[in-house]
């Protein structure tokens, strides 16, 4: 089944559909704490012009039949693993089970391994979240190991799943 995903860059007119889809506690709790809950139009104004001023456009909206309906988003590391970057995403809760997420990681993938140079694209998934390690594996992402108690979100110390794909270049 092929699924009508996209990835492109952000623009201010991202600004309402990113609060309807983001001010949500089912996203933010799989989200860093950069992405608050309530996520505000002033922090979806921010968060884009932040991804806009980037030297490099790593964060990406998730576009389905048309409609903004997620974010994907490169996290290049530096120093001796600067061509390494972290993946993050989510997809508003309406379209979960679509296989939008599948679809963009793929994209983000391809993105990361041709345009930027990437060696090694990782992501780290809260224990629970059995549906983004689906994702990353159907996406070739192989699991690494759990990092005990290597998070905490709203108080509580969660295990975090460890995935990663290589550059089959390298």
């Amino acid at each position: 089944m092929s699924v009508d995903v996209y990835i492109r860059a952000f623009s201010l007119g991202d600004v309402l559909g990113l609060v309807e889809i983001a001010n949500n506690r089912n996203i933010s709790d799989n989200l860093s704490d950069g992405f608050s809950n309530p996520f505000t139009e002033e922090a979806a104004i921010k968060f884009i012009n932040e991804t806009l001023s980037s030297e490099v456009i790593s964060r990406f909206a998730i576009i389905y039949e048309g409609k903004h309906v997620g974010n994907i988003g490169l996290h290049p590391q530096t120093d001796i693993y600067a061509r390494n970057a972290e993946v993050g995403y989510f997809i508003g809760e309406a379209y979960w089970g679509k296989g939008i997420a599948t679809k963009a990681i793929e994209l983000i993938v391809q993105h990361g391994f041709e345009k930027l140079d990437l060696v090694r694209i990782f992501a780290g998934v809260f224990s629970y979240n059995k549906g983004s390690m689906r994702a990353l594996e159907k996406c070739g992402f192989e699991f690494e190991g759990i990092s005990r108690h290597g998070a905490v979100k709203n108080n509580k110390i969660l295990d975090v799943h460890e995935f990663a794909v290589l550059n089959p270049r390298y």
